[in-house]
Formats: C-alpha cells, sequence, structure tokens
C-alpha cells in the first residue's frame, strides 16, 4: 500500500461532534451511515463518516492500547470501520495530540507510532487530531509533525486533519509537517456571527491552501437549527438563507465539507444546500486554487469572491453580510477583463441551476441579507 496518499480534493464527510458530542454509540453511526447512502450523500461526494470525541474509556487498557467505550461500541470500533466501508463509506475517528483529549479521554502524546499501528489495525481511514492539553514545553508542530510519520508508517492511507484551531502561525508550517487539512480557526458555533466571524478571519489565507493540504475552516453547522447535544456549538441556530451562505462560503474557499446536522432528520431545503451540485464542483475542481476577494463601492459588509477553476472558468461569488439587502456589483474591470478586451463572461447560476446568458463590463445582482450569489462563468467573445 501506498502511504504517500496525497487529496486531490477538499475531503467530504459527517462528523459527530456538532450535534451529538458525547452522546455517541454504534446505533447512531450504523444509522447514520445508512442514512448517507440512501440519502445521496455519499453519490454527492460525501464518503468519511468520523466518529468525534468520547468514543473510549477514560483510561488506556493494561496495555497501554485505546479502548473503545464498551457500552457505546459493544462490538468495539473494528466492527464500525468494518459497518462504514460496507456501505462503500470511509471511516474516520478522532485524537489528540496533547496527554488527554478536549473531551478529557486518553490522548496520543507520546503514543503516537501505537496508536497509529492501532488505527490501521481497526481500518481507519482518516483521523481528527486535536490540539488539546498539549505539554507546554512541546510545539504543536512537533507533535503533528511526529503523528503525521507515525501514520505514514502504519501500513495504512489514514488522512490527517490537524484540528490546530489556528494557533502558532500553523498556516506556515503545517503543509511541510505531512497533515493533508489544518484547522484555521476556533470552534464553530450555529450561529450567523460565528460563520462570518470564521469567514472573514480566512480571507488573507487562501494562498496557504492547496492541493494536498487544505485549510478546514471546521464542520458546516448548515441544517442544525439550533439543536444539537454540544452546548458550544449549538447556540441559537441560523436561517436556511444563512445556511446556504454558510455553504458557498466554505465551498468557494476551499475547506473540506464536513456535514454537522443529524442528517437522519434533515429537511428538504438542507439536503439541497448540502448537495448542490454546481457549488461541490466548485469545491472539489482540481485545481484547488483560493480565491480572491474584491471590495464593493459604498459597501463595506458586501464583497465579491472570484475564484479560478479548471477549464478556463470562474466561480464568482456575491456575498452580503449586512443586515437588509444590498445590490452587490462587479466591474469585470478588476477581474482583469477590460472592455477594449472585446469579451464578456456568460453567467450559469449555481444556486438555481439556470443559465443567464452573457453579462457584459459590469454585473450587480441584489443580494438578500446575509445572503450570497454564486456563478460559474466563461469568458467569450463579444464583438460590437
Amino acid at each position: 500500500m501506498d502511504n504517500r496518499m496525497m487529496l486531490s480534493a477538499p475531503p467530504m464527510g459527517w462528523n459527530s461532534w456538532n450535534t451529538f458530542f458525547d452522546q455517541i454509540n454504534e446505533e447512531l453511526v450504523m444509522e447514520t451511515a445508512d442514512t448517507m447512502v440512501r440519502e445521496g450523500l455519499l453519490a454527492a461526494g460525501y464518503q468519511y463518516l468520523i466518529i468525534d470525541d468520547c468514543w473510549a474509556t477514560r483510561q488506556r487498557d493494561a496495555k497501554g492500547a485505546l479502548t473503545a467505550d464498551p457500552v457505546k461500541f459493544p462490538h468495539g470500533i473494528k466492527a464500525m470501520a468494518d459497518y462504514v466501508h460496507g456501505k462503500g463509506l470511509k471511516f474516520g475517528l478522532y485524537s489528540c495530540c496533547g496527554t488527554r483529549t478536549c473531551a478529557n479521554y486518553p490522548g496520543s502524546f507520546d503514543h503516537e507510532f501505537s496508536d497509529a499501528a492501532q488505527f490501521a489495525r481497526w481500518g481507519v481511514d482518516y483521523l481528527k487530531y486535536d490540539n488539546c492539553f498539549r505539554p507546554n514545553t512541546v510545539p504543536s508542530s512537533l507533535l503533528y509533525r511526529r503523528m503525521s510519520m507515525a501514520l505514514r508508517s502504519c501500513g495504512r492511507d489514514i488522512v490527517l486533519a490537524a484540528c490546530q484551531w489556528g494557533t502558532e502561525d500553523v498556516h506556515q508550517w503545517i503543509r511541510s509537517s505531512g497533515a493533508h487539512t489544518f484547522r484555521s480557526t476556533p470552534d464553530i458555533q450555529d450561529s450567523w456571527r460565528s460563520i462570518a466571524s470564521i469567514a472573514t478571519s480566512q480571507m488573507e489565507k487562501q494562498a496557504y491552501s492547496g492541493p494536498g493540504c487544505y485549510n478546514d475552516m471546521d464542520m458546516l453547522v448548515v441544517g442544525m437549527y439550533g439543536k444539537g447535544l454540544n452546548p458550544e456549538t449549538s447556540v441559537g441556530g441560523c436561517t436556511d438563507e444563512e445556511y446556504q451562505t454558510h455553504f458557498a462560503l466554505w465551498a468557494m474557499m476551499g475547506s473540506p465539507l464536513i456535514i454537522g446536522c443529524d442528517i437522519r432528520t434533515m429537511t428538504d431545503k438542507t439536503k439541497e444546500i448540502l448537495t448542490n451540485r454546481d457549488l461541490i464542483a466548485i469545491n472539489q475542481d482540481p485545481e484547488c486554487r483560493g480565491p480572491y476577494r474584491l471590495s464593493v463601492y459604498g459597501n463595506p459588509d458586501a464583497f465579491v469572491l472570484v475564484k479560478s477553476l479548471s477549464n478556463g472558468e470562474y466561480a464568482i461569488g456575491f456575498f452580503n453580510f449586512s443586515d437588509v439587502a444590498a445590490r452587490v456589483s462587479l466591474n469585470f474591470w478588476d477581474m482583469g477583463l477590460s472592455v477594449s478586451s472585446e469579451c464578456a463572461l456568460r453567467f450559469h447560476d449555481c444556486i438555481s441551476h439556470e443559465e443567464l446568458g452573457v453579462q457584459r463590463e459590469i454585473f450587480a445582482p441584489t443580494v438578500a441579507a446575509h445572503g450570497c450569489q454564486v456563478y460559474r462563468c466563461r469568458i467569450v467573445e463579444d464583438h460590437p
């Protein structure tokens, strides 16, 4: 097996933490796996089912090995991985670079190689690796390098998702550690304020994300509606308009798309947002380029993101963070497309999936409060 794996696009999947917190068990895992397949999430690209913190016993066993909680997972972790694999999905698990996990279960500090070998025996495909209870004298860069080395020598391809929270200038060194994704932000909350704050904080770090190592802006809260058992995440909920904007931002900015709601009870609108084929295609574009930001004259709460795509196309997102509807304008000159070029842009609406035809020189849709409009565009000749 080749352990020099390279992810060709940001990973997509589902994680238990946002909604279920410590209330995880075999039944939830199996029902979620079934739902991912039945509701078309796997077909849309969501392939990883990830069990987050609180899956283990409070202490290692007599031999120093991690052990699954016998009440939550009486058949063990390998049985869960086998079930998930049997559905055509990939299986993810959680650990931490410190002595304890964030919820006070055993961490992998100084157990990296033995834990990596055990994860491989269980059939783990993805490891979310957190940053709690790390000894103060040890930089996280060393600990993420150490686990990367352990995973690369364990005999199985395992994605290393470094949940480092954006401290210690992680964006500057994480790619060299061998990690495949890196958390660049504090934990997300199910609120518009949290979504907007996270997106804004990452605008200037888009150049650090790309093939093989992706900037993870944290899991999606789409479809949570203020529900869930996690007291840190479930703080009020958002409107469908805000969830649509959240998903579009994460897609445009190349973040992993990891669902955090209870997909067993998701609404039709939640499913529509999460399975939007046009936005997913932007997120999964082979070139994996970050977008650049253009300001909007006279409106500091609005902006445009422009992302170069393969095949010479562009994704253009119009975002309005203000509390009232606003006209968000893009002068094609600011993209580099001048009138003298005798070219225009052909627009495809990535949310309605409609063709808007050729637009010339400027495009200025009215965008709802906390809303967005996203288009896939191609340059076309436009001779007078």
